[in-house]
This record gives C-alpha cells, structure tokens and sequence, in this order.
C-alpha cells in the first residue's frame, strides 16, 4: 500500500489546503467528504497563511538583496578605519604627530598594532573611538591626522551604521514573519491532517485505487514505495 505524505514545505500546505477548500467551494455540505467545521476553518486559514506566507519571503528576499550593499559599506568602513589607523601610527613613528598621539585612540602606551576589525562590534567600536579620539585632538589644537581626513573616515562609517541599522531591522522583520509563519504552520498541519483523515474515512469502504483517486481530489498525496513500484512494474 502506497503511503500518505504530508506536506513539508509551506508551499506544498498551501496547495493541500487550496485544493480542499476547492472541493468545499464546489460541492455542497452532505456531499463533501471532510466536515463543514473544517471548511470554515480552513475558509479562515488558508487567506491568513498565503498572507504571512508571502511577507516572509518578501522580507527575507529584502534582507539578502541589501545585504550586498551593506557588505560593501561594512568592507569600506573597515578600510578607512584600518587606514586611518595605520597613517596615524606611521605619522608618530616619522615623529609628524607627538608620541602620546595613539592615547587618544585607546591604544595602551608602548603598543600600537592594529585592530582586527573581525566584527562589525569591532568596527563601531574602533569608528566611535577614532572619532572621539580625533574630535579631542583638535580641541586641543593638534595637527589633524590626513589622507584620509577624520571628515572622509566619518562619512564611510556613518554610512556604515546606516546600513547597520537599516539590516537590522530588516532582520527583525525576518524574525517576526518567520515566527507568525511558524505559528501557522501547526495551525495548518493539524488542520490538514484533519480533513485527510476524514476524507479518508469518508471513501474507507471503497477499492484502495478508487479510494486513493477520490482522495487525491481533496489534495490528498500519496507515494508509493520502491518495492511497490517494481511490483507494479513487473505485472
């Protein structure tokens, strides 16, 4: 005997549910083989998933198209930041800029490798620290740190933290819609294997080919197993 499968992805429930509510459209109560309390259940439902359903991907496709551009304005932050850095070391060890210099950017005294910047923690961090640090200079009357300027640095990482926010939140909306979806989702399991299991009650009295045919009108899948279908062949 060929077994049930149930739906596992959300496009495989929307086509279960739609054909059963199509059925439900098409035949009156007494002739319809699932209850009418399922069918104004899944008249609820089925409207509500496709919805969320379709906000999920629309969310999530939103997050990966801008990702790209987020992922090119965190590689520039990363460069100006680092480049800023490594001009500001080498401008004390030429003696242009005063040995207490790299204090101003949170570097211990007697240490001036560069950051990692591995993280995008790393990168705000080491962005707001090299901007205070370069804002305190200068009310000091330092010479500025140039090429690149403290003003080119904070336009990169400004737009850094733009697109920072803006993933963010793009992946907080994800998070919501796949967590409404999800929540759906056992709504509709239940609700499927509600009406197939009364569908199939419904035709248990018939042939098994005559009962699976009648079923798979209501969105019914069934598959056979490998040594059914040799069977099958070999007759």
């Amino acid at each position: 005997m060929p077994y049930r499968r149930l739906p596992n992805t959300d496009a495989a429930r929307i086509r279960a549910m739609d054909q059963a509510l199509i059925k439900g459209k098409e035949l009156p109560p007494f002739k319809l083989a699932y209850t009418a309390e399922n069918y104004v259940k899944l008249q609820a439902l089925l409207p509500s998933f496709i919805h969320n359903y379709q906000l999920q991907r629309q969310a999530y496709n939103k997050q990966v198209e801008s990702n790209k551009e987020y992922q090119e304005s965190l590689k520039k932050a990363k460069t100006y930041i680092n480049h800023f850095l490594r001009v500001m070391i080498m401008a004390v060890q030429r003696k242009d800029l005063r040995d207490d210099t790299p204090k101003f950017f949170g570097f211990v005294s007697g240490h001036s490798s560069l950051p990692t910047l591995s993280s995008e923690k790393d990168v705000i961090y080491w962005g707001k620290k090299i901007i205070e640090g370069e804002a305190a200079r200068m009310r000091e009357g330092r010479t500025p740190v140039t090429n690149p300027t403290m003003a080119v640095v904070k336009v990169h990482f400004e737009n850094f933290l733009d697109a920072h926010h803006f993933q963010k939140t793009l992946q907080k909306r994800t998070g919501e819609c796949s967590d409404k979806i999800s929540e759906l989702r056992e709504q509709a399991d239940e609700l499927i294997i509600d009406i197939w299991n009364e569908v199939e009650n419904t035709f248990a009295d018939l042939p098994d080919e005559e009962k699976r045919t009648e079923a798979e009108e209501y969105g019914l899948v069934y598959v056979f197993r490998k040594s059914e279908l040799e069977k099958i062949e070999n007759n």
